[in-house]
């Protein structure tokens, strides 16, 4: 018979919180399944053995609420691909909450005089995985307004730094300079500044010297002006365009500041109460069949967001992408209208996970990995799959709110806000945490 027990998983690993909320969670056990439920989930299995695809290597998980519906494979650990993403979005959340917002520092060296910085402009990241060309172009004319035409001297870079999803330093500063400038914006730049409210500026502030990498921290650099406090997008806003369009640099960057994929693995196993070893990460991101997650861990995780985001008036629908509202890896999907979803993809791994609700059955929570190279196919016999679950247990007629974002807005209309750039100019010495 199915049931709820206490996990194994016993204390935190050094440096990991826990939920405030949260008592030790109760797991689902698998047992007795849903007749119904098992039905539908033979049929899918026996449609994937017929080409050749052996139930051994397909995982599926099916529950509602805490009660147990199906499975095959629901407890091994299997290639997750980008499922991988709701283990470092859970991460994510126990480390910072979901308003925090990276900080990158802009500093002189020396004084503004007739437009002109008489030294260097140090930026200092603190891991901002979104800072684009919109953000950039922001900063710019942040700078622009405190008369800033010319640096005389570098552009220095410290901290974390990556600049539209280039993390390498030299790469990321020259693109950083070339934003700074629109007499260099490529056409890239120039497209992205289209998207930008009609009338913003374009930021000219040509940079003299050449991009210089500090790795030891501003100590060394002579003492600097504060010139512009920028802060990202919040969390919750990141989050939802990394799972969105499973952005991979995003996801390793945040697993790089959290403390590494091993931490991730941790925390989010003792978050969802899942037994350590049902969650192996290499990474944040899920490049690579090394990263393996079992269904019943990926559904675990995705429950334990929705409880924390509850009590914060936000859903997992500000988070992960919304079928007949949001795109990127959902195009061309044919998902029951509401169901909230992450995809996975990897040259012989297709996954989808999420929760789609019912009129019966209320929400059910599913984790479907597949092992097979034709992708196309297993994507369309996943959505099957839910589209005949939905059909069994009645679609619903109006979207819950639990599944409601409190977005009304896409997340990307919000980039370059000129809001969260704070204008300062005071001596500092500059100094950020980048975990704080």
């Amino acid at each position: 018979m199915a049931g709820l027990t206490r996990p194994t998983t016993v204390g935190s690993p050094p440096g990991a919180s826990t939920f405030a909320w949260q008592d030790t969670p109760w797991i689902v056990q698998p047992g007795e399944p849903n007749a119904v439920t098992q039905t539908t989930l033979r049929q899918y299995l026996a449609t994937l053995n017929r080409k050749g695809l052996p139930e051994a290597t397909q995982g599926v998980w099916l529950q509602t609420g805490s009660q147990f519906l199906a499975s095959n494979q629901g407890t091994t650990p299997l290639p997750a691909a980008s499922l991988t993403k709701v283990a470092t979005s859970l991460a994510a959340l126990q480390t910072w909450g979901p308003d925090h917002q990276f900080e990158t520092l802009i500093s002189a060296t020396g004084p503004i005089e007739n437009g002109v910085l008489q030294g260097d402009l140090v930026v200092q990241g603190s891991g901002d995985p979104l800072l684009v060309w919109e953000e950039a172009i922001a900063l710019g004319n942040a700078l622009q307004q405190l008369g800033l035409t010319k640096v005389a001297g570098n552009l220095v870079l410290t901290g974390d730094f990556a600049m539209n999803f280039e993390t390498q330093p030299q790469k990321a500063g020259a693109l950083f300079k070339q934003a700074l400038n629109a007499k260099d914006w490529s056409d890239e730049v120039a497209a992205q500044y289209q998207q930008l409210p009609p009338g913003t500026p374009r930021p000219q502030i040509a940079i003299a010297g050449n991009v210089q990498v500090i790795t030891y921290g501003t100590d060394f650099l002579p003492k600097q002006l504060l010139l512009v406090r920028h802060r990202s997008l919040p969390l919750t806003d990141i989050l939802k365009l990394m799972n969105i369009y499973s952005n991979n640099v995003i996801a390793d960057s945040l697993a790089h500041s959290i403390g590494g994929a091993t931490l991730i693995a941790q925390q989010a196993a003792i978050a969802a109460g899942i037994p350590q070893n049902e969650i192996r990460l290499k990474n944040g991101s899920g490049l690579g069949t090394e990263n393996q997650i079992s269904p019943r861990a990926v559904c675990a995780m995705f429950v334990a967001i929705q409880r924390y985001l509850q009590f914060r008036s936000l859903t997992i629908a500000d988070l992960f992408p919304v079928a007949g509202t949001d795109y990127g890896t959902i195009d061309y999907r044919s998902l029951p209208l509401a169901a909230v979803v992450k995809t996975g993809t990897l040259n012989d791994v297709s996954a989808l996970a999420g929760v789609v609700p019912t009129r019966d059955r209320g929400l059910v929570w599913f984790t479907i990995i597949n092992r097979g190279t034709d992708l196309e196919d297993l994507r369309q016999q996943q959505d099957n799959l839910l589209q005949a679950l939905v059909n069994r247990w009645g679609a619903v007629t109006t979207r819950p709110i639990a599944l409601s974002s409190s977005h009304t807005e896409a997340v990307a209309k919000r980039l370059g806000a000129v809001d969260r750039n704070e204008i300062i100019r005071s001596t500092i010495p500059v100094s950020i945490d980048s975990r704080r």
